[in-house]
């Protein structure tokens, strides 16, 4: 399936009040080309973030097309699949998927519930799902630095 737009990010903080990929705060940002039928993107295994995310919209758009994949380093672990929906076949290595969240990890009290905008954002979903089960604070840690060395053991492909 030919995509649009494809980002993969590090999730270490997340944005509540923004859906899409801004709700993901300040993250690490991964070069991905969604023209490309397919990519090997290595990720740093050193200080991981507490998830990786990746996304990518479909050409023509149809929401219910679009891909989504949240995984987590995992040292040893190897998996291979679609990103929650067909089109987008992805292969972890020294990862897993994180599976389980969904528009009911959304709190019923929580700030944009009720609008379809957020609501049905994938991206807003699993950010609550990280503010719940992770913790994920709402700015980066003083200590975070971006990426520097690229060249370490291959975690995602995309295929």
């Amino acid at each position: 399936m030919p995509y649009l737009i494809m980002w993969l990010v590090g999730v270490r903080n997340v944005n509540l009040d923004r859906h899409c990929l801004e709700c993901f705060g300040i993250s690490d940002r991964h070069q991905v080309n969604p023209r490309a039928p397919r990519q090997s993107v290595m990720l740093s295994a050193e200080n991981p973030p507490l998830a990786w995310y990746a996304c990518a919209l479909p050409h023509p758009w149809d929401w219910t097309k679009n891909a989504h994949l949240a995984f987590e380093y995992a040292e040893g672990h190897q998996w291979e699949g679609p990103a929650l929906v067909r089109g987008l076949q992805v292969t972890l290595e020294n990862a897993r998927p994180i599976t389980g969240w969904g528009e009911h990890s959304i709190p019923d009290w929580a700030r944009h519930r009720s609008s379809w905008r957020y609501r049905t954002c994938r991206n807003w979903q699993f950010a609550w799902w990280l503010r719940t089960n992770r913790k994920a604070p709402d700015a980066p840690p003083a200590s975070w630095q971006p990426p520097e060395d690229p060249q370490v053991p291959q975690q995602l492909t995309f295929s």
